[in-house]
């Protein structure tokens, strides 16, 4: 494990440095720096989630990692449903906070189309990038439970920050 978490540890730090090009834009719309956190988190979240599933069908020998397989489309759609579902409701809690503290810079339907427009990005990223690593954890004959998650972990909130940033730059 110990290259799997070096290897990880410079993603994280790739991921800070990202964040740090968008100070400005941050500091021009703090409703921004609200959501930052938040979507990196519930990235890493939904992958989590999405890995335990997997790899618990995985050693029940119920999954395969075939494109028709009913578990692994299912589960996929699952974890795009509850980012529809979430990330507006962060968008909405994220002005209402924003606003509550000083005045939202941002309408709130910005700031959800943000939330939701990232959400979705980073779902679907989360399961393609879950999938991908369950399914080499399996290749490799390593045990899911133990790389799979700070993998998929890491590697999203990477993916947050930069789909964030992206919605950003489309949308505001």
């Amino acid at each position: 494990m110990l290259p799997v978490l070096v290897v990880l540890t410079t993603i994280e730090l790739g991921s800070g440095i990202v964040l740090d090009t968008f100070e400005g834009t941050l500091l021009r719309y703090p409703t921004l720096l609200v959501l930052v956190p938040v979507t990196i988190g519930m990235a890493g979240n939904l992958g989590s989630i999405l890995a335990a599933r997997l790899s618990t069908a995985l050693h029940l020998g119920l999954l395969s990692f075939d494109a028709a397989d009913d578990r692994l489309l299912g589960n996929a759609v699952a974890t795009i449903a509850l980012a529809v579902t979430v990330f507006p409701a962060v968008g909405v809690g994220a002005w209402l906070l924003q606003t509550l503290l000083g005045g939202s810079e941002l309408a709130a339907l910005t700031v959800v189309a943000v939330a939701l427009a990232s959400g979705v990005v980073l779902a679907a990223l989360a399961v393609a990038v879950t999938t991908i690593t369950t399914y080499a954890a399996y290749r490799f004959e390593l045990d899911p439970d133990d790389v799979v998650i700070p993998i998929v972990t890491n590697v999203c909130d990477v993916l947050g920050v930069l789909v964030l940033f992206g919605a950003v730059r489309v949308l505001v």
